[in-house]
């Protein structure tokens, strides 16, 4: 992808570039490349065409902030004409009769809907795969591209669209996007409202996958309806945390993956900022509540789907969220407790940053066959860093901070208080202009 969205969109504005030339272009890549990267569960390409030709004609063309932008859904967004899947042979097949509030956000804002992305069944694991193909790491495709947004970061990382859309509830955008070296961001509770949407007890909310951050505002401020997202403004005199200690274990973490903290560190403190070593109090109750929603919200969630076809291991984990959910182990407390502490450090610091993995991303395999041990012990490892700021609902982001030995990408985590996200953009546009990274594998 040679233009990034804010390009992309100036150009079609401009009328520089046509929408269905664009949409061409798009669909001629994925066609190419995704037989490999497995990114798409569908791609629309008669729909798309027809939507980029009406959009041609749109009188307010000028004026939209996505004009002619190829954008990928992930699979838990209704799209009208097209079913949900969740990832899974086991729900409906009944075709959405209208957008939901999400897409037509999107098309509002002039996005082209190119395609469906893939997800693990129900969004559970971090690593996307189906019974009919495998998302993979642009940069390594033995590597997964991670989960559950794993199919929307292929599509991204792999230059088939410029940014694309993913959902956020124990660090599916994040966890994906410092895997395949990509700008993810999980809003703060409410930032993104839909209808009715409190996933995995509230823990879950929109966000996007981009190559920049200011594609990544871009796509935020339309998601959100708030145009003043996309205005990314360098911050002054923070008070930066830095921590690389694993919450509750303290598991050891490669130096590789550790290291990108401190030299982020140093970066921030040359910008002028005040940068010192701390660490959250996370305490074992908080997480002890995040491991009961990840059981639990998708016990809730797959009431309507046929428990015969599930995945094995979806079955088991449905089971023990079953359980505890009839134990009374969802518990308000452990979440009240869990925002006390993160109150009192972000009374002292504007911005945490930690790595956003613990692990290298797992190989790319077909996950969906193998135990629910086999699953659950890799998923556990990885991202111990992300899942309490769903919990708090706190926003946070990932963002692309160096190259491990192997290739890999590697990222740090930034998070701030409720309310943060243009502080935590600009963060990270700082970043970026002084340590630009490559915005895909062949840049």
């Amino acid at each position: 992808m040679a233009l990034t969205a804010v390009e992309l969109a100036e150009a079609v504005r401009a009328k520089e570039n046509d929408p269905v030339e664009v949409t061409k272009e798009t669909l001629a890549r994925i066609a190419a490349a995704d037989g490999l990267v497995g990114a798409f569960r569908k791609v629309r390409a008669e729909e798309a065409l027809a939507e980029a030709a009406l959009l041609a004609q749109r009188d307010d063309l000028g004026d939209l902030p996505l004009a002619g932008v190829p954008v990928a859904v992930k699979d838990v967004s209704e799209i009208g004409g097209e079913y949900v899947e969740w990832g899974s042979a086991a729900g409906g097949r009944e075709p959405a009769p209208a957008d939901d509030v999400i897409v037509r956000r999107l098309r509002r804002a002039g996005a082209v809907i190119v395609g469906i992305t893939r997800v693990p069944e129900l969004c559970i694991w971090p690593f996307s795969d189906t019974a009919d193909g495998v998302a993979r790491n642009p940069w390594d495709p033995s590597r997964t591209s991670g989960g559950s947004s794993g199919g929307s970061a292929a599509a991204v990382a792999a230059g088939l669209v410029p940014i694309a859309h993913g959902s956020d509830g124990l660090g599916s955008i994040r966890l994906p996007a410092a895997m395949c070296g990509l700008v993810g961001v999980k809003p703060g509770y409410g930032v993104i409202s839909t209808p009715g949407d409190a996933g995995w007890f509230g823990m879950s909310t929109h966000g996007p996958l981009a190559t920049t951050v200011a594609d990544a505002a871009l796509l935020l401020s339309v998601l959100a309806d708030d145009p003043l997202l996309a205005e990314v403004k360098p911050p002054r005199d923070l008070r930066i945390a830095l921590s690389t200690r694993v919450p509750l274990t303290r598991a050891p973490v490669p130096r590789q993956l550790t290291a990108p903290v401190d030299e982020i560190g140093t970066l921030l403190s040359a910008a002028g900022h005040t940068v010192e070593h701390a660490t959250p109090r996370y305490g074992a109750a908080a997480v002890g509540g995040i491991l009961a929603r990840w059981f639990a919200g998708p016990h809730l969630q797959a009431h309507d789907f046929d428990p015969a076809k599930l995945q094995p291991r979806t079955r088991t984990h449905l089971r023990l969220g079953r359980a505890l959910v009839r134990a009374g182990r969802i518990r308000d407390d452990t979440k009240f407790n869990w925002l006390t502490r993160a109150e009192e450090f972000f009374a002292a610091h504007d911005i945490l940053v930690t790595p956003t993995l613990a692990t290298l991303p797992p190989r790319a395999r077909r996950w969906h066959e193998q135990t629910w041990l086999a699953n659950a012990i890799p998923a556990m490892r990885l991202a111990p860093f992300a899942g309490l700021w769903n919990l708090a609902g706190y926003p946070a982001m990932s963002i692309p901070a160096g190259r491990h030995s192997s290739g890999l990408p590697l990222g740090v985590q930034l998070v701030a208080a409720p309310g943060g996200e243009a502080r935590l953009l600009g963060v990270a546009a700082q970043i970026e202009s002084r340590k630009p990274w490559p915005r895909t594998q062949d840049s």
